[in-house]
């Protein structure tokens, strides 16, 4: 019995939020874009042809949507504090892993756009360098270009961070 188009995006759903974060920077902006993507998904499902890759379409989506946001200048308003800041309040200890994470997605913010994305797609998300290059519709060479750019430049960000 195979799966309801629905079902197939709830599945994706860890990995799509995951990307949205990476490209849009923050939890609450990276959840609108999730949001948005599902809904643009939902509404145009019938553009989506059986048997070719969902996940590969959806990224697609998002990325397109992300560039539209960004073009268009519709900045969300921010608040002075990430709403999960009050969530590290009295943790069990993982300060240190936090504040790698922190410094890794500081850095990662660093990157010109088109070096995050190939970074995320493929260190991240575990994409193959031909996927990845579909999904931003750029040549496998030039995404891994790219993707070895963006590499470099972050190891030499997170060790300028280093104590």
């Amino acid at each position: 019995m195979s799966q309801t188009f629905e079902q197939q995006v709830l599945e994706l759903l860890p990995r799509l939020r995951r990307f949205a974060i990476g490209l849009a920077g923050s939890n609450a902006d990276g959840d609108d874009l999730c949001q948005m993507t599902i809904e643009r998904a939902l509404t145009r499902r019938d553009q989506w042809q059986e048997g070719t890759r969902l996940d590969s379409w959806m990224y697609r989506i998002m990325r397109n949507i992300f560039i539209d946001e960004k073009r268009s200048g519709a900045r969300r308003s921010q608040t002075f504090v990430d709403e999960e800041a009050g969530l590290s309040v009295g943790s069990d200890g993982a300060q240190e892993a936090h504040v790698e994470l922190t410094m890794v997605d500081r850095a990662m913010q660093q990157l010109p756009e088109d070096q995050r994305e190939a970074v995320l797609l493929v260190m991240v998300e575990g994409y193959a360098y031909k996927e990845a290059a579909e999904i931003v519709g750029c040549p496998v060479g030039t995404l891994n270009s790219r993707l070895v750019r963006g590499r470099d430049a972050l190891l030499e960000l997170l060790s300028e961070e280093a104590p």
